[in-house]
């Protein structure tokens, strides 16, 4: 598998580059994003990839960094979108913001990122929320613990959230981090 490549952009086209990768070139389709922040030519690129293999051929999907492929492996995974739909749909927005609409279940948010109606935004949103939400790590307990006693509060995600990132790291203890965060939200 061809997982990563560095090298020298020797060929840009509309959907995809050839990069020289010490005398091989390697044909790797990127997303319009991508492809605008490239040079023309001549410029040195590190992309992270995908290799997909179909039964008559091998395509190279490149990504500007491993938060995009992987999301880009999320989503080929649904059964209604391709590799090249993937690729566009994986660089729209930043990843916390695609992550958030979809754990939020904002079918609004999720429709006009992905252009697309409310029922595909729905059947995104309830496909993608099984892939993409990880059980927590240890360390992570205790912020979530703190962030869901805050909801039950009736405070919005986003001013939770906003709360606990302003508290110092070193406070772990959940009461503690729930005393902090109710003052900060206080103001």
């Amino acid at each position: 598998m061809i997982s990563y490549l560095e090298g020298k952009v020797i060929f840009k086209g509309e959907k995809f580059i050839i990069l020289d990768v010490k005398g091989v070139g390697y044909k790797v389709f990127l997303s319009q994003k991508v492809l605008h922040k490239i040079p023309q030519k001549d410029g040195s690129l590190k992309l992270f990839c995908y290799l997909n293999v179909k039964e008559n051929a091998l395509d190279l999907y490149g990504f500007s960094n491993r938060e995009e492929l992987e999301f880009f492996e999320t989503l080929i995974d649904i059964r209604s979108i391709g590799p090249k739909a993937a690729l566009e749909i994986a660089s729209i927005a930043p990843m916390e913001k695609i992550k958030e609409a979809i754990e939020t279940e904002d079918e609004k948010i999720v429709g006009e990122l992905f252009q697309i109606g409310k029922k595909k935004a729905q059947i995104l949103i309830l496909e993608l929320s099984r892939k993409i939400k990880a059980p927590p790590k240890e360390k992570e307990i205790s912020e979530d613990e703190a962030f869901q006693a805050l909801i039950n509060l009736g405070y919005s995600r986003t001013r939770v959230k906003s709360a606990l990132s302003k508290i110092s790291k070193e406070i772990q203890d959940s009461e503690r981090r729930i005393k902090e965060a109710l003052k900060i939200l206080g103001k």
